[in-house]
């Protein structure tokens, strides 16, 4: 029932006595008692307005009904499908890679109304049809690439999906009745487009590799402007029939976020989801650059951006290639040797297959160990391998393994690489080696994942086999602690706030009950005390490590802002959140972030180019390398201040015997970004002591301004409450030593090592105070060594950020088992380095 027609039906009264809009054809009836009238009048209105309130309410509750079951079922979704047709009854032709030809334009007409006149023939597809395009044509015998629109009712989506799935199939079945006009297809694919690329084009360029010539591409106005903001630019790259393309990225540089900024390769010309070679952001390094090569002759690029901060862009090559269908597998001799998978370090190509066959002598077994292993996809459980994966013995491996080692009974190894149509990696470097059955590691100890490592390694409370096969079964020394699990861990690591027992067991002796937590001064409180906003602890400890940020009275704990207010978070500053209310704490921020992308390290070995843009080589003039330093701003280093000490024969202390090489990475080898200059002068701490080498940290300033760069950038300096705490990874760099007693690096080199606990630290170093830190692998190996001195201890903080933990000081050797590198702690200086430099 209509709620106008009902209301219309109604009775209509205007209470203004003598108004002219009273309804004479309205009556009462007569009434013989005018009081009983009075008091019935009022609950007749009340009636009324009830059923006016009844109707309004029972009217909405229709009217949502209505636009629940009909109008939002009716909401459209617009959707954009890429698809490929392979047209088996034409031949391509050159002029079919010009868009603008009348050759494209009619078969492209071609190809729209046949799409259009199967989507109209499909029930679930005629209504929501919208249009199709045709955006290129390849060989084979000819390829269209295609986008279809549709716009879709939100809960059709999936039925719509299905239907597209599907109509490849439906196309094949119905092409017995084809016209003869009409094209023969032998398959179609058309699938979903990312949401992300689902966008109008803002630039297009079409570009074929030539033999022997290598041509260039990149972003939009690179070099000399930023990437513009919500940009989509497409480049269709062709090779010749049989070749395949080679993309090779000389820059790259965008947004570390790929939900915002990224760079996305097709082995295709359309954006088909199946065919995806690698989705990019961030940075690459110039040593490790991103190369693909594409397992056909086409190649799609796309370079999408959001509305929000621009960056550099990129810089390509792209060349064609001869196919090469031999190009991985064969058969391995001899008792040693080495192999990689197709490419490496470049990507490996998609789609393929490839057997290597390993035979060593009679009588001897073959083991496989795998130097580098970097086969990870999106989505894929490193359990299920079911996409790229290596395959030995019928157990297959991906994902980023770090420990691979695999080895056989028989003196025969079969080993089989293979990658899908989508998202490729690196691949893997292996070397294989024969060994006697019997003794598979002479003179070493055979872990269970085959690895061997030193005898010396065995049971000495480090998992040095990466199963820790080489802890269990052990005796425990009288130096060492007997965990609960069983293993065997140094004393003096029990209570260093570290869980180095796995099971908390060498934590247990020093540990507060189950209802308290412990403050840094070691007392023990009840937990709800924490951040309650009074000082239990009575050093501030409990208040200033909460999730809600408050201000609160100022401790040696608490952060102060620039207001003098102090708020109770760690380590607030450069973590992307303003919680001081003059948001000092994200004021000077422009240090500490690294323009490349890095791979997990262990042990020491050689960094990427650029990795480390902070780090400085201080040569004395017509000497080389002596000491490292750090860039803390365009004019100022931190570096030891026993490295400006003087001896007998050089005047160390004189700011004209040193020059400051940045950007530097390799020795004797100045790269393009790579500044050398002299020093205005020298600032050593006034309280150092060159006997106890206490107060280890000196100023240099630079001559002039350095010109910051992606090669050449401060690192941030942490505040005197910032808290590195023990156990926590963080890295050494420089050229110095590679072993004791031995010759400088000529590449710079990184290791990772661990903060050590100061009373471990005051245990196993003597003449230790509250301004140094100590940092290593009590296992040694790792260390900071001769040449090293003064440069960074860089600990990698919130957002990516890095911040200087600490100075490379003095040591006891280099990489000496249980004899840590000692490192000037920074926080103790904070005052001192801006009250010299305003940094």
């Amino acid at each position: 029932m209509n709620k106008m027609d009902y209301l219309d039906s109604g009775m209509r009264y205007n209470p203004k006595s003598g108004d002219d809009s009273w309804d004479t054809g309205v009556q009462f009836l007569p009434a013989s008692n005018s009081k009983k009238l009075e008091k019935k009048g009022p609950k007749k209105a009340l009636a009324i307005v009830a059923v006016l309130v009844f109707i309004t309410v029972l009217s909405v509750m229709t009217g949502l009904l209505v636009w629940h079951f009909h109008f939002r079922k009716e909401m459209k979704v617009f959707k954009m499908y890429a698809g490929t047709m392979h047209i088996t009854s034409e031949t391509f032709q050159d002029a079919y890679e010009d868009s603008a030809s009348p050759e494209f334009s009619a078969l492209a007409a071609k190809v729209q109304d046949q799409l259009k006149t199967l989507y109209s023939n499909t029930p679930q597809l005629a209504r929501y049809y919208v249009r199709s395009t045709v955006n290129a044509f390849s060989e084979g015998s000819v390829i269209a690439y295609y986008i279809s629109e549709f716009d879709v009712p939100a809960n059709q989506e999936a039925a719509v999906d299905s239907a597209l799935a599907e109509i490849g199939k439906r196309l094949l079945r119905g092409q017995r009745k084809l016209a003869p006009e009409q094209l023969r297809v032998g398959e179609m694919v058309t699938l979903p487009v990312d949401p992300r690329m689902a966008r109008n084009n803002k630039c297009s360029y079409n570009l074929h590799a030539k033999p022997g010539v290598t041509g260039n591409l990149s972003s939009p106005g690179f070099p000399n402007s930023p990437y513009p903001t919500d940009t989509h630019c497409l480049w269709r790259l062709r090779a010749d029939p049989g070749y395949v393309l080679k993309l090779n990225f000389i820059t790259f540089s965008l947004e570390d976020d790929c939900s915002k900024d990224f760079v996305r390769v097709y082995d295709s010309l359309g954006p088909l989801e199946t065919r995806v070679l690698a989705e990019k952001c961030g940075t690459f390094s110039p040593s490790q650059p991103l190369v693909l090569i594409s397992s056909g002759n086409v190649m799609l690029l796309a370079l999408v951006t959001d509305d929000n901060r621009n960056f550099p862009g990129f810089k390509a090559e792209y060349s064609q290639i001869l196919k090469d269908s031999n190009a991985c597998g064969g058969q391995l001799t001899g008792n040693n040797g080495t192999f990689t998978s197709p490419n490496y370090p470049a990507f490996y190509s998609p789609s393929m297959d490839c057997t290597w066959k390993i035979q060593v002598a009679a009588r001897l077994s073959v083991k496989v160990t795998f130097t580098k292993f970097l086969m990870s996809e999106p989505g894929v459980k490193l359990k299920s391998c079911t996409k790229d994966y290596v395959e030995i013995n019928t157990q297959r491996y991906c994902g980023d393994e770090k420990m691979l080692v695999v080895s056989s009974q028989t003196n025969e190894m079969t080993i089989r690489f293979h990658s899908d149509a989508t998202y490729v990696d690196r691949g893997f470097a292996a070397q294989y080696k024969a060994f006697e059955p019997s003794n598979p590691c002479p003179s070493q100890f055979h872990c269970a994942n085959d690895r061997c490592v030193s005898e010396k390694l065995r049971c000495d409370g480090w998992n040095d086999c990466g199963d820790s096969s080489d802890e269990l079964a052990c005796t425990c020394k009288t130096d060492q602690f007997a965990c609960k699990n069983s293993l065997c861990k140094p004393k003096f690591w029990v209570c260093d706030g570290v869980n180095d027992c796995g099971d908390n067991s060498d934590e247990e002796p020093c540990a507060c009950k189950s209802d308290q937590a412990k403050c840094r001064n070691g007392k023990c409180i009840s937990k709800k005390m924490f951040c309650d906003r009074r000082d239990d602890c009575g050093d501030g400890s409990d208040e200033s490590e909460c999730d809600n940020t408050v201000v609160i009275d100022c401790t040696e704990f608490s952060y102060k802002c620039k207001n003098n207010q102090c708020i109770n978070k760690k380590n607030p500053e450069c973590d992307g959140v303003e919680d001081c209310a003059d948001r000092s704490d994200e004021a000077a921020c422009n240090c500490g972030t690294r323009p490349y992308k890095h791979s997990r390290i262990v042990g020491g070995q050689n960094a990427e180019e650029g990795e480390w843009p902070w780090q400085v080589s201080l040569h004395v003039k017509g000497s080389g390398h002596t000491c490292g330093a750090s860039v803390i701003s365009n004019r100022w280093l931190v570096t030891a201040a026993h490295c400006v000490q003087d001896d007998l024969k050089v005047k160390y202390s004189q700011a004209s015997v040193w020059e400051a090489y940045m950007g530097l990475h390799a020795q004797g080898q100045l790269g393009k970004s790579t500044v050398k200059s002299n020093i205005k002068r020298i600032i050593p701490h006034p309280n150092y002591n060159t006997y106890t080498f206490d107060n280890d940290i000196a100023l240099m300033e630079l001559e002039s301004p350095v010109t910051l760069s992606s090669v050449i950038w401060p690192i941030c300096l942490p505040e005197s409450t910032f808290v590195f705490p023990a156990g926590k990874s963080v890295w050494i760099t420089g050229w110095g030593a590679t072993k004791e007693g031995g010759f400088g690096a000529t590449v710079l080199q990184k290791a990772e090592v661990r903060i050590i606990n100061e009373t471990v630290c005051s245990s196993l170093m003597s003449d230790i105070t509250s301004r140094m830190m100590c940092a290593g692998v009590l296992t040694g190996g790792v260390d900071a060594c001769q040449g090293d001195s003064g440069g960074p201890l860089s600990s990698i903080e919130a957002n990516g950020r890095l911040f200087l933990a600490g100075v490379v000081s003095w040591g006891d050797g280099c990489a000496r088992r249980n004899k840590p590198g000692v490192y000037t702690r920074v926080t103790m200086y904070r005052g001192w380095i801006t009250e010299i430099t305003g940094v």
